[in-house]
């Protein structure tokens, strides 16, 4: 998982032996945006969804009315996951980022 992959890379040292490329924090930086855009693509896949069980929702009646609001809690946890993972992932790339700019000072 890249939120692992990139803790790693901070926790190493800042130089020698066991410091990590520039390469290395490089290529996890662009792993990292990319999750982070997929991330965000789910989340607006997951809003628009939430929006339309919801805009149905006064529609149903009966066993209908309540898969729909089953469907709402499931999918307003899985928005709450991804705004958490999302939220976590930007702070780590801020974070690497940071590593890379002093990375690239030293070169």
């Amino acid at each position: 998982m890249i939120h692992d992959d990139i803790r790693n890379l901070l926790s190493a040292p800042p130089s020698g032996d066991e410091a990590p490329s520039l390469g290395d924090i490089e290529d996890a930086l662009t792993v990292g945006y990319a999750r982070a855009l997929a991330l965000d693509a789910e989340r607006r896949q997951l809003e628009k969804r939430i929006a339309d069980v919801v805009a149905h929702l006064g529609k149903r009646s009966g066993a209908n009315g309540e898969g729909s609001e089953s469907e709402l809690a499931t999918l307003g946890q899985r928005l709450s996951a991804a705004d958490g993972d999302l939220t976590s992932l930007r702070a780590l790339l801020s974070t690497l980022r940071t590593r890379a700019d002093a990375t690239r000072a030293t070169l």
